[in-house]
């Protein structure tokens, strides 16, 4: 006998996220649930939510809805029944929620905090599978003037010189700048790397009249500023 292909609807109404959703509101489904109602249907042996709790389980560290701001679109398409739509579904999901948080923070940010600018790039950053490098300009007033994209590296390393950074700066004839780069691991401590490299644009700036105002290190849910541990 061939093998059913089973949709939300074939559920018991009690289990339908649809309607659990209008009865209940969305705070009422659970993770699975809520990602069964954006695939909508399952496999010929496994039901929506069903597929939805493989999904969640398919990061090997990061579990639940985060791991799936961890995979990547062959990752996802190596589930089976999962095609490119659906996998492009689930990865603007992920996406949607990282510029929602990143959104809430925007209208209380302060670039004069060390915590504040941290917690505006934690969403965006710390779910990064390789390390990247970000570079803010600013006037002479303080007010930022370009946001800059200047490395990408490794899991463990990002390569980013004095040269680069100096380049921009004086592109855009900022006066001051700060460095944010994010520890794939989730553990900010700088490394040894980290602190050799800051303390040469803070020297190249130094004699260029451009000055390295900090460099925040981003991990997971958690930062090191080099202003705020006095590295600088």
């Amino acid at each position: 006998m061939e093998k059913r292909h089973y949709t939300i609807k074939e559920l018991p109404e009690s289990e339908r996220p649809y309607e659990k959703c209008e009865r209940l509101g969305p705070g009422a489904l659970t993770d699975a649930e809520l990602l069964a109602a954006v695939l909508r249907s399952g496999t010929k042996d496994k039901r929506a939510t069903g597929l939805a709790v493989e999904i969640l389980g398919l990061h090997p560290y990061y579990e639940g809805l985060l791991g799936i701001c961890h995979v990547t679109m062959n990752e996802l398409m190596r589930i089976r029944g999962i095609g490119r739509v659906k996998a492009v579904q689930i990865l603007c999901i992920a996406e949607l929620s990282m510029r929602l948080s990143s959104q809430k923070v925007h209208k209380k940010i302060s670039f004069h905090t060390p915590k504040s600018i941290a917690d505006y790039y934690m969403e965006k950053m710390r779910h990064l599978n390789r390390e990247e490098m970000i570079l803010i300009l600013f006037n002479g007033k303080n007010k930022v003037i370009k946001e800059l994209k200047v490395s990408v590296g490794t899991v463990n390393q990002t390569v980013a010189s004095p040269r680069e950074v100096f380049l921009e700066a004086l592109k855009y004839e900022a006066v001051y700048l700060i460095l944010l780069h994010n520890h794939p691991s989730g553990d900010p401590t700088p490394s040894r790397q980290d602190v050799s490299v800051t303390k040469r644009i803070k020297e190249a700036g130094e004699l260029l009249g451009i000055y390295l105002s900090d460099h925040i290190i981003i991990g997971d849910r958690s930062y090191v500023s080099f202003k705020e541990q006095q590295l600088l």
